[in-house]
């Protein structure tokens, strides 16, 4: 169990796993219908916006419970965390399977794995703090972020080849059983932390959930970072909704906007792999998100006017590459910026502030269609909006606790 050489608990892979398991799960429950939106609005007789709101829900939803979800992970653990958000997922996911064909159960069961979702988002920091060394926790952050967007890929690549082949309701079934196994994992593996976490938490000791809150709220860096994670998390869950709506009216299909949405979760998947471990190694945080921010300016270029399918695919693999690598560097520089801050803490708000801005980007999109259904007019605000976040970068500053490699005593 312990390694006293490297101070390194092999466990913690154990952990990390399940951890980036039922993290894939709750990810395809949120967008599974995205690539499918014309067809699922036929299944169960509603409109596209009705559709929509099956997966705009989880945004909702968290606006209301990540503060709670933090707290009870700051308070009570990781293990009681993710024990709460599995047995909504258990209970949630299995009422989708029984009654797949009725639109009213479904709307309810994603609202109840809408509030699974908030507290298993928010451990990811958690994780990182209780099973793994300070060097290593922009990775650890970066493999549970990663977890996320295999399921987005996994949703949007497979969903429709489900649906293809079995319907909406063999959809509903499959990934409700994947659901019951994947919470068995839970309850069974997770720990609650390293035998090391108390050396960690020597050095680095936390206040509590309502006195973090404050202090981050006081901090101009801080601040600066939330409202980049408003611009960029909340374009990222507005894209990724409506992918089959901006590409229809340039004649894509379904299949081909679900294979659009899974190449961008591939870029970031990529991106996330290898970026943060750069991240770790420099101890710089400041230049990998400003290049985050300009490197996804000719993907949304693409995705917007392209007309060529390669061209879309090739713009949908840049976007995921930049901005999905961003978000765990993101998360661990938020944890950093707002010490003594918890973690979860600090994470759930800038989680918070793009589920405020996904909510109304997606609505907004919707809203102000062309007259030919066509979203171009408002994925150009997108591209102003991503211009407004590559100067924001610039004015960031690198974290102090990074710098003094998490020792308050240097």
């Amino acid at each position: 169990m312990k390694d006293p050489k490297t101070k390194r608990s092999p466990y913690r892979w154990v952990v990390l796993i399940v951890f980036a398991l039922i993290n894939i799960v709750i990810e395809i429950h949120w967008i599974m219908f995205a690539p499918v939106t014309g067809e699922a609005a036929t299944f169960y007789h509603v409109s596209v916006l009705q559709i929509g709101m099956l997966s705009m829900l989880f945004m909702l939803i968290y606006i209301i419970i990540s503060v709670p979800a933090s707290y009870v992970i700051d308070t009570y653990g990781l293990r009681a965390g993710l024990s709460v958000g599995a047995v909504f997922i258990l209970i949630f996911s299995m009422l989708k399977a029984f009654y797949p064909e009725k639109y009213t159960v479904i709307f309810i069961s994603q609202i109840g794995l809408a509030v699974a979702q908030p507290f298993i988002l928010n451990a990811i920091t958690k994780i990182g703090a209780n099973w793994f060394p300070f060097e290593e926790r922009v990775m650890a952050a970066g493999l549970g972020t990663l977890a996320q967007y295999i399921g987005i890929i996994l949703a949007m690549g497979l969903t429709p080849l489900i649906v293809s082949a079995h319907g909406i309701a063999g959809l509903m079934k499959l990934t409700g059983w994947v659901s019951v196994i994947t919470v068995m994992m839970v309850f069974l593996f997770i720990r609650e932390k390293s035998p090391y976490a108390d050396e960690d938490a020597v050095k680095i000791e936390r206040t509590d959930v309502l006195s973090g809150l404050r202090s981050i709220l006081k901090n101009k860096d801080m601040l600066r970072l939330l409202l980049l994670f408003f611009i960029g998390l909340g374009m990222f869950n507005a894209v990724t909704t409506w992918i089959e709506q901006i590409l229809a009216p340039r004649g894509f299909n379904a299949e081909q906007a679900g294979m659009v949405g899974a190449v961008m979760m591939l870029g970031g998947i990529i991106g996330a792999s290898f970026l943060p471990v750069l991240s770790d190694k420099s101890g710089k945080r400041k230049p990998f998100i400003l290049a985050a921010m300009l490197g996804l300016l000719p993907g949304l270029y693409g995705l917007t006017f392209a007309d060529s399918y390669g061209m879309v695919i090739a713009s949908g693999f840049i976007i995921g590459f930049f901005i999905m690598s961003a978000g765990p560097i993101g998360f661990q520089y938020g944890a950093e910026l707002s010490y003594p801050a918890p973690e979860s803490t600090s994470q759930g708000l800038m989680l918070w502030v793009g589920q405020v801005s996904g909510v109304l980007f997606i609505y907004g999109m919707d809203k102000f269609r062309a007259a030919s259904g066509s979203m171009t007019p408002f994925m150009i605000v997108f591209l102003i909006l991503t211009l407004v976040n590559a100067f924001i970068s610039m004015r960031l500053k690198e974290s102090k606790l990074v710098a003094q490699q998490v020792s308050p005593e240097k």
